[in-house]
């Protein structure tokens, strides 16, 4: 079996997903003692011997909930957002702080890749709501890289979700050269998921049972304040804007 954290796991996380999964499977009973932290995520989630994983909303909606069952969704106590959900955030360089979507579109979009809920179909689906969409566009493979581009100016605006951006302004230097521009609507979080084999019962109570007993410190750490239950159909309803 394989377990796996991997959607919010970075250096100064690390420690705390570890612990999360060990009180998770001290719950459970069962279970891989380590996360995976060595393959794809794509891979990971295909997998028949998965066991828990976190994914995101775009890839489930896109086929991998035929192969997968729900858990549940993560809490993460964002403001102004509903339980279970979150947002992207529209970021661009400090210097332009006083700079407009219409405007940054001009210039270029930078987006982690073209399956990404918070990266590419929500902050599109925001853009085209106000009859904007990006003039060019830069693949970063990862939130982290597309701030950082902006940062650099190699790109004039990006997107990503809001927990990621709270990780890089409370680790990354760079974030000093950023400005929240604006955010999209909510859509649920990134769901838990298991494999046809799993029992999405009892790694929901391991899961709140781990989640409840973790350290003020490590909640805070993972931005993590509970479980939700959303239905399949929730995800299933999110609009999906073309490809790039």
């Amino acid at each position: 079996m394989i377990a796996s954290l991997g959607m919010y796991d970075r250096p100064e996380t690390a420690a705390a997903n570890d612990r999360l999964w060990a009180a998770t499977r001290a719950a459970l009973g069962h279970g891989p003692r380590r996360l995976t932290r060595d393959r794809d995520f794509d891979g990971i989630w295909r997998d028949p011997e998965l066991l828990l994983a976190q994914t995101c909303g775009m890839p489930y909606r896109m086929g991998l909930y035929r192969q997968v069952q729900l858990v549940a969704t993560p809490d993460h106590a964002l403001p102004d957002c509903p339980a279970g959900h979150y947002y992207s955030v529209f970021l661009c360089h400090a210097d332009r702080a006083q700079a407009t979507l219409e405007e940054l579109c001009q210039g270029v979009f930078a987006y982690n890749e073209p399956m990404s809920q918070s990266g590419w179909a929500a902050p599109l689906t925001h853009l085209g709501g106000l009859g904007l969409a990006p003039r060019s566009r830069l693949q970063t493979g990862a939130h982290v890289l597309s701030a950082r581009a902006v940062a650099e100016g190699k790109a004039s605006f990006a997107a990503l979700d809001a927990l990621s951006w709270e990780m890089i302004r409370r680790y990354d230097g760079f974030a000093a050269d950023l400005h929240m521009v604006a955010r999209s609507a909510s859509t649920p979080a990134l769901p838990y998921i298991t494999g046809p084999r799993g029992n999405p019962r009892a790694l929901r109570q391991a899961l709140a049972t781990a989640i409840a007993g973790l350290s003020t410190a490590d909640r805070a750490v993972l931005g993590l304040t509970g479980l939700v239950e959303i239905p399949a159909s929730a995800y299933l309803a999110v609009p999906t804007p073309a490809a790039p």
